[in-house]
Order: structure tokens, then sequence, then C-alpha cells
């Protein structure tokens, strides 16, 4: 009977603690802005047109600049996804930073109008959304 007691409490702790954690990824805690809603609305479009932009090199400097204003927006979304207890573990906040500094390696690269620079730095950025994603997008 003991041992059934402690089973139940402990499943119910890491009810509540998984609870907690889901809660977190899906809002901070007072702003107003869904993690779904940024990665529909902010990091999805960006990362996507950075993709796109990248199939070819860029033609003008209009392209280039398309391109560096979408890496430093994703830059910024690194430091969204950490703030306002958005966090909820270790693998969220290594995908943020890895995101923080693929994006950075993107913009740099971006900046120099290194094409092919960019495509590589490019792909620290999309491994930093499937580590994520792999944990935490349901």
């Amino acid at each position: 009977m003991k041992r059934l007691i402690c089973v139940a409490m402990i499943v119910g702790i890491v009810s509540v603690l998984s609870a907690g954690a889901s809660a977190q990824v899906k809002k901070g805690k007072t702003r107003v802005l869904t993690t779904k809603q940024m990665m529909s609305g902010l990091i999805k479009p960006n990362c996507a047109g950075i993709g796109e932009g990248l199939k070819a090199a860029p033609v003008d400097e209009k392209a280039w600049e398309d391109l560096a204003t979408k890496a430093a927006l994703l830059n910024e979304s690194s430091f969204i996804l950490m703030d306002d207890g958005r966090c909820p573990d270790g693998d969220w906040a290594n995908a943020s930073k890895s995101l923080r500094d693929g994006s950075a390696a993107v913009l740099t690269k971006i900046e120099a109008k290194d094409y092919a620079g960019a495509q590589e730095a490019f792909k620290a950025v999309t491994g930093s959304c499937a580590a994520c994603h792999k944990v935490h997008k349901k």
C-alpha cells in the first residue's frame, strides 16, 4: 500500500512539472504573444525567406538587404524565445543559443555578400530549429 501511494505521488509530481513546462512553451508569463504565433508570424517566415533567398545568389543590393533583415529578425527572435519565462529546459535554451549564433553568422556572411558562406551558416539555423522541434513540437 505504501508503495502504491509513493508511485501515485511520483506520477502526480511528474504530471505537475510536465504541465508547467508545456505551459511555458505555449506562452511567456506576462506577454500576449504565444509561441505558436511567434513561430508562424516571425520565425517561420524569416527562416523560409532566407532559405528561399539563398537558393541562388542575390542579384542586387535590395535582395542582400532583405536577407540581412530576415537574419537580424531571426537573431532577435532567439532572445525572445528565452525571455519572459518562456524557456522550459536545456534543449530549448541550447536551440535558442544555436539560433542566435547561427543567425548572427548568416548575417555576417550576408553583409559580406558571401553567398556560399551564408548558405553554409544557414545550416546551423535550420539545425537549431530541428533540435528544438524534435523535443517540443507536437
